[in-house]
């Protein structure tokens, strides 16, 4: 039977949050129900209210970066049981793609309706529905800004239950996605100069990042002294207010060269970032781009010129190129063994009903990752 939930839904984009009624469906083959315990507050998610990322379906449920209970599996599906704890992977991962087979599950097919809130493999199947029986879309096939939820398995990673749920759900997006743009995506090595522009939810995490590889400066970029502060706290060697304050250090260091990689983790992309970051990297230096903006926008204020003569990079990252069915429990093993901070990351709780609060602190620049925290 149909179960009774609440959620933050968004009608219409730009707009607000607003918590209502919901009925979930039950789970059909290859899916679970989960009783959502913690999501955080991304900033994705503030895309799709400011309409910079516009989404195929709405009403919309928000949420995709979350952990829960199994509370029921759907027929003839394998490998999960009621209890299990499980985080999810915004993105999902078939295992048989060309790019799953490929060892990049960031990019795998099933991915292609993560806007459109539907099933993966049928764009007009929904498992949420209003009081009134109208369909709601689910970020990313998830909607962790529910109290439960229904997903696939392909987005779901059953994780060890000692493992607090606050903390866990933070390697389904922002955790991942900021150590892998340094890891993985950045290919940090030991005695690099590094910048990290924009310290976040994700940026906070390529500081991390950027440090665990070795980097020998890791230096954050970011207007707010109190993510500056943070930044130095998790491994940056030093802070900036601004580009050109963190371009002049990392010339310093580097005998007027620049810096080997420079890491966009900014919360609204515009390309004059890009710009900034590709005069702030030496010859053969990185800009890796992970930060979203307005899916319309176009253009980089660059020299493309100098990508030749000076063999820059310019390189996107979705995930940080990590694989979510793996690197997920990696994280965490780390985390288990002290090696990587997740119970510093979180600023703030919130209740589901206060969601509007926790994104106008994040706006206020006072979080550095805020947490809906589930009754």
């Amino acid at each position: 039977m149909p179960v009774n939930t609440r959620g933050a839904i968004m009608r219409s984009a730009p707009g607000q949050w607003e918590v209502v009624d919901l009925v979930v469906d039950d789970p059909q083959p290859g899916e679970l129900q989960v009783k959502v315990a913690a999501s955080g507050l991304c900033h994705s998610d503030d895309h799709v209210a400011t309409g910079d990322m516009p989404v195929g379906k709405y009403p919309f449920l928000g949420g995709h970066e979350g952990a829960g209970v199994v509370t029921a599996v759907g027929p003839g599906t394998k490998g999960f049981e009621e209890g299990d704890h499980v985080v999810f992977s915004f993105l999902p991962g078939c295992g048989r793609c060309r790019y799953c087979a490929n060892g990049q599950q960031y990019i795998c097919d099933s991915g292609a309706n993560l806007l459109v809130g539907s099933r993966w493999d049928d764009a007009t199947s929904f498992r949420f529905q209003t009081s009134d029986g109208t369909d709601v879309g689910q970020m990313c096939g998830l909607g962790t800004f529910a109290e439960i939820t229904t997903v696939d398995i392909r987005s779901t990673v059953k994780i060890d239950k000692s493992i607090p749920l606050e903390v866990a759900c933070l390697v389904g997006c922002g955790v991942g996605t900021g150590w892998g743009t340094a890891v993985q995506a950045g290919e940090v090595k030991a005695g690099d100069t590094v910048i990290v522009m924009g310290i976040g939810g994700i940026g906070i995490n390529a500081v991390q990042g950027a440090a665990h590889a070795g980097a020998s400066h890791v230096i954050a970029v970011d207007p707010v002294a109190f993510k500056r502060e943070k930044a130095m706290e998790l491994g940056a060697t030093h802070a900036f207010e601004n580009m050109d304050e963190a371009a002049d250090f990392a010339r310093s260091v580097t005998n007027g060269q620049g810096a080997d990689k420079a890491l966009i983790t900014v919360g609204v992309l515009k390309g004059e970032h890009v710009a900034q970051a590709f005069e702030a990297i030496g010859k053969g230096g990185r800009v890796v781009i992970t930060g979203l903006g307005d899916l319309t926008d176009v253009g980089i204020p660059i020299n493309p010129s100098m990508l030749a003569l000076f063999t820059k990079e310019i390189r996107g990252a979705l995930f940080g190129d990590q694989n979510p069915s793996s690197d997920m429990l990696k994280m965490l093993r780390l985390y288990q063994e002290g090696k990587l901070k997740l119970d510093e990351l979180i600023t703030t709780r919130y209740k589901l009903d206060d969601i509007n609060k926790g994104y106008e602190d994040m706006h206020a620049g006072k979080n550095i990752r805020g947490v809906i925290v589930h009754d």
